[in-house]
């Protein structure tokens, strides 16, 4: 079986701004108003549901609201020079930006992109959220926007 929570419809977005350093269009700072998805594989378990809905919705919230209207950065990228303090310097190649600290969100990944963020959300969704035993697959989908959107999978067993 499978449960979906279709982000589009339970409002789990966020808006953000993101470059991909050295990308001819996408280098340029820019945003997307993203929507986070998730589908649950598995057998129905305790009270015939594969897992509670409002478990599941409220940790993808809280991932969600921790990104929103943030200036996101790719924390291990090998073309992005970071200098953190008060402020956030950032320097890709010939561009250097300055953002104020609580304005941005230093991603664990090394890039910006929607398949970047999938599975570093997948990855946080996994640590705060106990899946029951009956879950097989989680996959998590990021939405940059409609019909555009990159998912990761994780199995548990």
């Amino acid at each position: 079986m499978r449960l979906e929570v279709d982000g589009e419809h339970a409002n789990i977005k966020f808006s953000a701004c993101h470059f991909i350093a050295g990308h001819e269009k996408c280098g340029r700072l820019h945003g997307h108003s993203y929507v986070v998805s998730v589908k649950l594989h598995g057998e129905t378990g305790e009270h015939g549901m594969i897992m509670d809905f409002v478990t599941l919705k409220r940790a993808l919230r809280r991932l969600a609201d921790d990104l929103d209207h943030r200036v996101l950065i790719p924390a291990n990228s090998k073309r992005i020079n970071i200098s953190v303090g008060e402020e956030v310097f950032v320097k890709v190649g010939h561009k250097r930006y300055v953002f104020p600290l609580e304005d941005v969100v230093l991603l664990d990944t090394e890039e910006s992109s929607a398949e970047e963020m999938a599975r570093s959300l997948l990855a946080q969704l996994i640590a705060a959220v106990k899946f029951p035993e009956n879950v097989d697959t989680v996959e998590l989908g990021i939405h940059e926007e409609l019909g555009q959107s990159a998912w990761a999978c994780h199995k548990f067993r």
